[in-house]
């Protein structure tokens, strides 16, 4: 997998995690004014992203 940073069509940046067959598994749900502030949730995700919960929400209903 690999993190993508790009600009979108309003100049703002943009992320988008993209698996080894090249399909787009996530995305940045806002765009950046900062290449910097982007690029710092990019490695807030990778550096706590192993410790994500995971919320079963069918099991739960």
């Amino acid at each position: 997998m690999k993190f993508v940073l790009y600009r979108d069509k309003r100049g703002e940046y943009r992320w988008r995690l993209v698996a080894s067959n090249g399909k787009i598994i996530a995305t940045s749900s806002e765009g950046y004014k900062d290449k910097r502030d982007c690029q710092a949730m990019i490695d807030a995700i990778r550096k706590n992203g192993s410790a994500t919960m995971v919320v079963d929400e069918v099991a739960a209903k």
